[in-house]
């Protein structure tokens, strides 16, 4: 068993520049588990400010998002879906997809993954 507390772990700020998926500023996340403590899973609280926003990428396996704050849009090529708190989104492996804070509002997920 693996308890985490999430005042213990650091919040890291991600930018274009420096990080290859952030498409636009401000973002950032905070590792609440990794793969390597766990047998190939993680999982990231990620918090979007106005208009942050990661690029088009995709995953080698499935993520999940389940919004916990704010107002954001998850993207695949096709379509952008307006999310809110409660909703939770599930992304097949391999997917295009981009996922961040709407124009007007700040947007947080948890992000849970298993390499």
């Amino acid at each position: 068993m693996i308890i985490i507390e999430a005042s213990t772990t650091q919040t890291a700020h991600m930018a274009p520049e420096n990080d290859p998926i952030v498409k636009s500023a401000p973002v950032s996340g905070r590792r609440l588990l990794t793969m390597t403590d766990s047998d190939g899973w993680a999982a990231a609280l990620t918090s979007f400010g106005i208009g942050g926003r990661l690029d088009w990428h995709t995953h080698d396996s499935e993520q999940i998002l389940y919004i916990t704050e704010g107002r954001g849009i998850v993207a695949i090529k096709e379509k952008e879906y307006v999310v809110t708190p409660g909703m939770l989104v599930y992304i097949p492996a391999g997917e295009v997809h981009w996922h961040g804070a709407c124009e007007d509002s700040s947007m947080t997920h948890l992000n849970i993954q298993k390499a």
